[in-house]
């Protein structure tokens, strides 16, 4: 089983050029209203709707708190060089890169710009 998170965003293009640039991502979908973020092997990585286009039921109100209980938690051995890019995209964090006390994972976070909180963390698998 895969899960491809889908979210809601403004405008789809300005979206996926962020991730894109971010990410090192590339869009496998055409049109203005959804994208399909992959990347270099082809493996999808997010996926962005356009609010209010085909009546999700979850994605009609662009004026409810979207986001709200979501973190996007992308775990990566690139988290380095994406903490360089994202500095370099003058995105502002609100945790600089640290050692997460609970992980033990080196990991930062931010907001993208339709408000999802967004954490990066050095891959790991989970234990417990």
């Amino acid at each position: 089983m895969k899960l491809d998170p889908i979210i809601a965003v403004q405008d789809v293009q300005k979206s996926a050029a962020w991730y894109k640039d971010l990410f090192n991502l590339h869009n496998n979908h055409g049109g203005e209203h959804f994208a399909v973020l992959q990347n270099s092997t082809g493996e999808t990585i997010l996926c962005l709707h356009q609010w209010g286009e085909h009546h999700h039921p979850s994605m009609v109100n662009p004026n409810l708190a979207h986001g709200n209980g979501l973190i996007l938690y992308f775990k990566t051995n690139d988290y380095q060089a994406i903490y360089e890019r994202a500095i370099e995209l003058d995105i502002p964090m609100v945790e600089e890169l640290h050692k997460n006390l609970n992980s033990q994972k080196m990991e930062f976070s931010f907001y993208d710009h339709d408000g999802y909180y967004i954490s990066i963390t050095e891959d790991h698998n989970y234990e417990g």
